[in-house]
Order: C-alpha cells, then sequence, then structure tokens
C-alpha cells in the first residue's frame, strides 16, 4: 500500500492494548502520526486536545462506553470520521452505531489489510468534503443551523436564542446540551446519561451540573420556568424534552 499523508492524525480508543498497539504500529508504517487512549474518559480528552483527523474506537470501554463517547463528539462535529472496532457484531449493535454517526463499522476480529484500506477511504472522502466546504464558502443557501419550538428560535451557528427572556447569548456547553436533548426528543434521558454524553464524565461523579443547566434553559425558554412544559422532571429518572 502506498504510505499516506504523514500530517494525517489518528486517535484510537481501544482498551485492549496488544489491539492498540499493533494498530498503531501499522498505521505509522503508513505515515500516520498515532495516539492511543485506554477508556473513555481519556478518548475525549485527547480527542479535544489533539483534534485528530479520524478516530478508531472501540465500543466497550471502561470509564465511558464507546456509544456515549461517540454522541459526545457529535455534539461538538458532525464530521470527523470516526470507524468503530467492536466485539459486538449483531446489526441491531451497528445499526444503533451507524444512526448516533458512526462513518464506518468493523466487527472484531478483522482482516488488517481491509482495516487500512477503510482508514485510507475515510480520511480522503473526509478531505473531499473539506475541500467542497472550502470552496463553496458563498454558499448561503443552507442558512444557519437552527431549532424552533414554541415562541423559540435557537441559532447555533450565532450561539443564540430568541426566547422568553429576549435575545440571549449562549455558552458552548448551554449548546451542546440543547443538541443532545433535541436529539433525544421525546425520550428520557437520565442523569448519568447527560453527564457522559454532555460533558463526558463518568458514571461515577456526583454532581448537580445537569440541575443547574436545567434550570438555566428552563429560565430562557419556558413561558412559566416553575411549571416547564418543555424541559420536563421524570422522578427517579431525569428529563424529557419535548413539545408538540
Amino acid at each position: 500500500m502506498t504510505p499516506t499523508d504523514s500530517a494525517k492524525m489518528i486517535l484510537i480508543i481501544e482498551d485492549e492494548g496488544h489491539i492498540a498497539e499493533g494498530l498503531k504500529l501499522n498505521l505509522e508504517l503508513q505515515g500516520y502520526t498515532v495516539h492511543i487512549a485506554g477508556d473513555g474518559p481519556t478518548g475525549l480528552q485527547q480527542w479535544q486536545e489533539l483534534r485528530p483527523d479520524l478516530i478508531v474506537l472501540d465500543i466497550m470501554l471502561p470509564g465511558i462506553d464507546g456509544l456515549s463517547v461517540l454522541q459526545r463528539i457529535r455534539l461538538a462535529d458532525e464530521r470527523l470520521p470516526i470507524l468503530v472496532l467492536s466485539a459486538k457484531a449483531a446489526s441491531e449493535d451497528k445499526v444503533r452505531g451507524l444512526s448516533l454517526g458512526v462513518d464506518d463499522y468493523l466487527s472484531k476480529p478483522f482482516n488488517l489489510e481491509e482495516f487500512l484500506l477503510r482508514v485510507e477511504r475515510l480520511l480522503t472522502r473526509s478531505q473531499w468534503g473539506q475541500d467542497t466546504a472550502n470552496s463553496d464558502a458563498l454558499s448561503a443557501a443552507a442558512g444557519p443551523e437552527a431549532y424552533a419550538f414554541g415562541d423559540n428560535r435557537i441559532d447555533f451557528v450565532k450561539a443564540t436564542a430568541l426566547c422568553q427572556q429576549g435575545h440571549v447569548h449562549l455558552t458552548e456547553q448551554e449548546l451542546r446540551l440543547l443538541k443532545l436533548f433535541i436529539a433525544y426528543r421525546g425520550k428520557p434521558l437520565n442523569r448519568e446519561k447527560l453527564l457522559e454524553i454532555g460533558w463526558g464524565y463518568t458514571r461515577k461523579t456526583s454532581t448537580r451540573t445537569v440541575d443547574n443547566f436545567i434550570v438555566r434553559l428552563r429560565r430562557y425558554f419556558e413561558p412559566n420556568p416553575k411549571k416547564p412544559i418543555y424541559f420536563k422532571s421524570l422522578r427517579s429518572i431525569g428529563y424529557l424534552f419535548d413539545h408538540e
């Protein structure tokens, strides 16, 4: 195989050390720069610090599972190529991963040559997308990414909202949490899952952070924050976002 662009950086999030090291060696022989994270929280930290060109992600990870890592990344970056490696070969697991934004999926055990070809294809396709976006900078036809419910309108590009309090600026974490609720509209989310996906915290973390943010979102978007109709509390479960 022809060596690829040495500038490309790949992050492997895999807790089986022999697999991770074997992939790292073979990817480096192809000219890539490779980093390894052995658990979910470390993977999220390295993703934020390194900003790799591609992620190879295991599903069954300690700390935070691979699907939660995937969802956390997709809240911030929809373009980053992610290749899942998993011992879970059932079709429903593949469908679940693809529905959450996986670009490609390989079941363990897998053929090394096939893995390397898939990595190369994903990076090539990603570069095409970047080139198209750069050459199409004047295209405003798609308009800003926005979401409306009730009398509220959120502009995710400008990080603003027109809501009960008028025109407000939203923080990065507020935007991330709103995207998560919108993605799960009509489905209950417990605090542990919100912490995992929204903040990258492990299940062992004990914090009132989620509740404090819910109070803030209700103040922005609810006609009566004390009687929420959009961001609802579910006793002993967590929260539910919905609107007609």
